[in-house]
Parts: C-alpha cells; sequence; structure tokens
C-alpha cells in the first residue's frame, strides 16, 4: 500500500489528536484529524480512509460504535482503537468485531505501526491488543 494512504484519527483530545497527527505525517502519510465520530461520518474524507484510528471513549459516539456505525453503513475501514482506560470484556468485543487492534495510552509507537501496516496491507481483524 503507497505511504500516500489517508489515515483519518478521530479523538476528543486535542493534544492527543495533534500529536498522533503529527507523528502520522512524520511517516509519510496523508491525515485528516476529526475531534468527535460525527465530524468524521460527515466528512468528505471518510470514503478515502485507509486506516481509521478512533479514541475508545468519546462523548457522544465512542470508537467502538463508530466502528459500527461504518459496519452498517458499509464502511470496512480498517479500525484502531485507542483508550487511556483499558477494558479486558471491550477489548475482545471490538476484536471480534473486526478492529484491527486496541492499544493502550501512551501508544507504543512500534505497535501502533504493526497495527497501522496490518490494517494498510490486509483489513483482516483479530489482530490484538494491549
Amino acid at each position: 500500500m503507497p505511504k500516500a494512504s489517508l489515515v483519518s484519527v478521530v479523538e476528543d483530545d486535542r493534544f492527543f489528536r495533534e500529536s498522533m497527527s503529527r507523528l502520522m505525517r512524520s511517516l509519510g502519510f496523508s491525515v485528516e484529524a476529526f475531534p468527535t465520530a460525527a465530524d468524521f461520518l460527515a466528512s468528505p474524507r471518510l470514503i478515502d480512509t485507509a486506516c481509521l484510528i478512533a479514541d475508545v471513549h468519546m462523548p457522544a459516539m465512542t470508537g467502538l460504535e463508530l466502528h459500527r456505525r461504518l459496519i452498517d453503513k458499509g464502511y470496512a475501514i480498517p479500525t484502531i482503537l485507542v483508550t487511556a482506560y483499558p477494558n479486558e470484556d471491550v477489548m475482545a468485543r471490538a476484536l471480534k468485531e473486526g478492529v484491527i487492534c486496541y492499544l493502550r495510552k501512551p501508544i507504543d509507537q512500534e505497535r501502533l505501526m504493526q497495527c497501522v501496516h496490518v490494517a494498510l496491507r490486509s483489513g483482516d481483524a483479530g489482530e490484538e491488543s494491549l
């Protein structure tokens, strides 16, 4: 997959959203960042997104709810969920529902890159973990 692939970041914490955007750009990816799931869903960039990185805990719509909404609308965007409050049950449910990775904040950059590459390469579900 070419490095110009669009990575969309949906994160309500401005600092983390901007940091993740800078990191993805520094690695050669195109990035769009959104403060809410609703903003992402309303964006014309949704159809161009090759990988979605979303926070699990956001007001109005969680990252897992966003993933479900995308699937329901017919968008099979490989999704990576990130959280400061990991929960084994949520992780198991997310992976079962096709999320590529479920990562704990602070994010391990190496693990994140592995997940992004898996997402861009295949879109296969069932990776893992904290």
